[in-house]
């Protein structure tokens, strides 16, 4: 009985020590919900696209990601059977999808796009909005 005394003693008397609180994990980046929930279920999870009822371009290991130019036009007018997100997203938001898949899926692009690179490149959205281009 004492040594149990004792032993809830020394265990009362040290702080948590043997319990480092976790750490938090990393903030998710702010493109990735964008890209599961809009461009995911085309260019799939793992950003391979795929063929069926028309060809969707992989965006892994894309080398056309290279100029942060190119993706700011398609993500904004569109291309092929890819609508246009310009007006259903914002500028912020494209920009963080942009980044997400240019530093995800094999891609590694350091150079970042922003808000302000979108309004000043992008394609400005249809004036009848998505029915109209």
């Amino acid at each position: 009985m004492r040594v149990v005394l004792i032993l809830a003693a020394v265990l009362a008397a040290t702080p948590a020590l043997a319990q480092t609180p976790a750490k938090a994990p990393p903030a998710p980046h702010p493109g990735a919900e964008i890209y599961q929930n809009v461009c995911q279920a085309c260019h799939m999870a793992n950003a391979g696209g795929g063929e069926g009822a028309g060809r969707i371009p992989a965006l892994a290991k894309n080398g056309a990601l290279a100029a942060a130019t190119y993706p700011i036009l398609v993500v904004t007018g569109g291309k092929g059977a890819m609508p246009w997100f310009r007006g259903s997203l914002t500028d912020t938001q494209i920009a963080d999808v942009i980044n997400y898949v240019r530093s995800n899926f094999g891609n590694r692009y350091k150079d970042k796009v922003t808000a302000a690179m979108v309004a000043e490149q992008g394609i400005a959205a249809p004036r009848g909005g998505m029915g109209e281009r």
